[in-house]
């Protein structure tokens, strides 16, 4: 039995996009991973599209909740800590057990949509695609070989990929 490698997605409100990715990582992770989310400022509940585009992959959301990322400043001690928007990437973030290998992962805010329900999902979508891409990058490295230079470039180049918005 190997233990999981603990993973802690930051966004600032931890209602959509760190909720997303902590929810994909741990469904596609097979045992692998332990994916956590929290934010620097909890909206306080996870966004209703978010929610709704969990369900339709079949995800279970029984467990989400928006929280502060005080919650795990004194542990657990992660090995990977990723922002996934671009406010939370330039905030004062708390010094984290374990000296994790942290890199930013900016995805557009989809709660900043305005405009339909349909806008709003769309939106949604793209984040979601975004996001699962560059797990499922992440999830395919060889992490016994890299040392954590190599992984801190790796991450970093992952960050940098973008999901071709559907038409």
């Amino acid at each position: 039995m190997h233990t999981p490698m603990k993973v802690l997605f930051l966004c600032t409100g931890n209602s959509a996009r760190s909720i997303l990715a902590e929810a994909y990582l741990n469904a596609s992770g097979h045992g692998r991973f332990a994916a956590y989310s929290a934010g620097s400022h909890p909206a306080g509940s996870v966004n209703r599209f978010a929610l709704e585009l969990l369900h339709e992959h079949r995800i279970d959301t029984s467990a989400l909740r928006s929280k502060s990322w005080d919650e795990f400043a004194r542990g657990p001690e992660f090995d990977f800590v990723f922002t996934v928007c671009g406010q939370a990437a330039g905030e004062a973030c708390p010094v984290w057990p374990g000296q994790p290998i942290r890199a930013h992962w900016g995805i557009e805010d989809p709660t900043r949509v305005e405009g339909s329900d349909d806008d709003k999902r769309r939106a949604f979508s793209r984040a979601y695609a975004e996001l699962t891409r560059r797990i499922d990058l992440f999830r395919g490295l060889p992490f016994d070989p890299l040392d954590r230079l190599a992984l801190q470039a790796r991450f970093d180049d992952i960050g940098r990929v973008r999901e071709r918005a559907a038409g």
